[in-house]
C-alpha cells in the first residue's frame, strides 16, 4: 500500500498511483463522505423501512462505504437482513486492508475487514458481504439482480469513463428493483443527465455537515426538491450525457 493520508475529518485514504486520483475526497474525509453521500440517505429513503435489502457497491476500494454501512446499521440497531455485493479489480488493495488504519468507528469490524481481505466475503446470520475480484462493467453484465441501493463511488470519468454512461446507467436499471436508489459524490450534468435518460429522478444531496452537496437519483420519486433536468437541458442545449461511443 501507498502512503497513508489524513482527510479532512481526521479518517486516512490512499492516493492511487496508477489512476492519478485519491479514493476519496480528501477536503470532506473518507469516513464523512461514506457517511453522508451514501450511508445516511440509503437508511432514510430506503433501508429503514425494509426487513431485507441489497446493496450493490460500485467499487470497493478501500470499503469505506459497506464499513460505514455496518456501522450505521448497529448504531440504528437494524434486525434486517442485508446482502452487500461489490467488484473490485485491485486484489492487491483487497489484500491489504487488514495493514490499513481505518477511523476508531470500524474497530468492531475487525472480523469482517479481515475476512474481505482474506476470503473476499464474509457471512454471519442476517449479513452477505461479497467482493468480486472482477472489473465493474463486466462483471454487471452477468448479474441478475435486483438490487435495492447502489453505492456508486468509482474513480472519477476522467480516469473511469465506462462506469459513468448513459448505457452503464441502463445497467443498473436492469439491476435494480422500481425503486432503486443510486448515490453518488458527483454533481456533474453530464452524469445526471445519464441517469435522467434512465427515467431517474435526480435530487441534490445537501448532507447537515461540513461535507460537499452529492446526487440522489431514484427511479420513485423521493419527498424532496427534484431537479428540473428538462429546464437545465434548455438552459444549456450543449449539455450531453456520457456515452459508451465515446470510448471507441
Amino acid at each position: 500500500m501507498s502512503a497513508k493520508i489524513v482527510t479532512g475529518d481526521g479518517s486516512r485514504t490512499l492516493y492511487c498511483e496508477s489512476v492519478g486520483e485519491h479514493y476519496h475526497s480528501t477536503r470532506d474525509g473518507a469516513f464523512s463522505e461514506a457517511l453522508f453521500k451514501h450511508v445516511l440517505p440509503a437508511w432514510e429513503y430506503v433501508i429503514a423501512g425494509r426487513q431485507r435489502v441489497t446493496v450493490l457497491d460500485i467499487c470497493f476500494g478501500l470499503g469505506y462505504n459497506t464499513l460505514a454501512l455496518l456501522w450505521y446499521l448497529a448504531r440504528k440497531n437494524y434486525t434486517g437482513s442485508v446482502r452487500v455485493l461489490s467488484p473490485e479489480h485491485d486484489s492487491k488493495l483487497l489484500s491489504g486492508l487488514t495493514d490499513f488504519p481505518y477511523p476508531e468507528e470500524f474497530k468492531e469490524l475487525t472480523p469482517v475487514i479481515r475476512a474481505l481481505a482474506e476470503h473476499h466475503c464474509y457471512r454471519s446470520f442476517n449479513l452477505s458481504l461479497d467482493i468480486f475480484p472482477l472489473e465493474a462493467r463486466g462483471w454487471l453484465a452477468g448479474q441478475e439482480g435486483p438490487v435495492d441501493v447502489v453505492f456508486h463511488d468509482p474513480f472519477s470519468p476522467v480516469h473511469n469513463h465506462s462506469l459513468w454512461t448513459r448505457e452503464y446507467f441502463a445497467q443498473l436499471k436492469r439491476l435494480g428493483r422500481a425503486d432503486l436508489l443510486v448515490t453518488t459524490y458527483s454533481t456533474a450534468t453530464a452524469i445526471r443527465l445519464g441517469l435522467f435518460e434512465n427515467g431517474f429522478h435526480i435530487y441534490e444531496n445537501r448532507p447537515q455537515a461540513l461535507v460537499r452537496s452529492a446526487t440522489l437519483a431514484s427511479l420513485t420519486r423521493l419527498p424532496l426538491p427534484e431537479i428540473d433536468m428538462v429546464l437545465k437541458q434548455q438552459r444549456n442545449p450543449g449539455a450531453r450525457s456520457l456515452r459508451d461511443d465515446a470510448l471507441s
